[in-house]
């Protein structure tokens, strides 16, 4: 079936632009989470490293440009909007907007491509949370599908991996490994969804493509209760195991993230590759795809998939995601609490 839009809204995880936006941005992250607060209280401490900005919204805005002017280059003319899940703009201000400008219905861009409750399910949770706030004349607001084994996915992110292996002594690229990194979510949420096997996936597909036998999926930067077990192995144990295995040259390729943050900046770009100096190992990490030409071309092509009522493309073993989620999509499990 067709369907007609108005607006597009892009929706993402939100990050603070100052020092005096940090404590109370990660509150809104963490209200009635079950994280320490001395959790808290490190993540903050990241921020401060980068004088308490985090690059996601900048980033944001920058991949809103680039969408603009690949959809005017084909002669497309609709308007995008931005709305955050914790901090500002928000998605409630957002559409407050949207409904003084006259939009009556939005495909909402969420910037990630995997299902789980937090970065999918939970994403149509704050739409419609933020609908409700809005009140009557609110936009309806459909979220486009997951784009985890979306052609233009995989192609972006090889990409981005071989021109991160290039930078690997040549005489080494054969012997380096590619650890495909993504934020790590309980176990409990992980069974009721298939975030796990749709990051396996599409690792598996980058890794064939790049010719590249040595890889492995790791996870990173869990935030939640040490009692409930996360999806792993955490990244600094990977690279711990890989040294005791003689690995001299490690590719990070952050496969579960579309945009760079503070998990990328922190977590990656200093803790990891001060773990790989101290054992010895040359670090590299591949570029995220929010800038990739393909990738953006690929926003668009899903617009129009679900503008047209098209059938999902996709590559690899696993079926393309839906248009429409399933109501009961992606169960809560234990929240993660993901200060991102």
């Amino acid at each position: 079936m067709n369907a007609t839009y108005d607006a597009l809204i892009l929706v993402s995880f939100g990050g603070p632009e100052g020092p005096d936006d940090v404590m109370p941005f990660l509150e809104n992250v963490l209200r009635g989470r079950d994280v320490p607060r001395q959790r808290m209280l490190d993540v903050s401490e990241h921020y401060m490293v980068f004088g308490g900005v985090s690059p996601l919204n900048e980033n944001n805005r920058g991949l809103i440009s680039l969408l603009e002017k690949e959809l005017a280059d084909h002669d497309m003319s609709l308007p995008i909007y931005y709305g955050n899940r914790n901090w500002n703009p928000m998605l409630a201000d957002t559409l407050e907007q949207m409904k003084e400008d006259g939009v009556k219905r939005a495909l909402a861009i969420v910037t990630s491509g995997y299902g789980s409750y937090s970065s999918c399910r939970q994403y149509r949770e704050n739409l419609e949370d933020a609908r409700k706030r809005v009140g009557e004349g609110a936009p309806e607001v459909d979220k486009l599908r997951l784009f985890f084994n979306h052609p233009g996915f995989l192609e972006s992110m090889v990409a981005c991996t071989k021109r991160a292996i290039m930078q690997v002594e040549e005489e080494r690229r054969k012997d380096c490994q590619l650890l495909f990194t993504a934020h790590s979510i309980p176990n409990s949420m992980a069974v009721g969804c298939q975030y796990a096997s749709q990051l396996e996936e599409i690792s598996r597909l980058v890794a064939a493509e790049t010719g590249t036998r040595n890889c492995e999926l790791v996870y990173q930067s869990r935030s939640g209760s040490p009692q409930h077990p996360w999806l792993g192995p955490d990244i600094c144990d990977a690279i711990r195991e890989s040294a005791e295995c003689g690995v001299k040259d490690i590719v990070v390729v952050p496969v579960g993230f579309v945009s760079t943050h503070m998990e990328i900046l922190f977590d990656l770009d200093i803790a990891a590759r001060e773990l790989c100096e101290q054992l010895g190992i040359t670090m590299v990490r591949a570029d995220t795809v929010g800038k990739e030409p393909r990738f953006v071309a690929m926003l668009r092509e899903l617009i129009v998939e679900r503008i047209r009522g098209e059938s999902p493309l996709a590559v690899g073993d696993l079926e393309a995601p839906p248009h429409v989620c399933k109501a009961d999509c992606c169960p809560i499990g234990v929240s993660p609490g993901r200060p991102g």
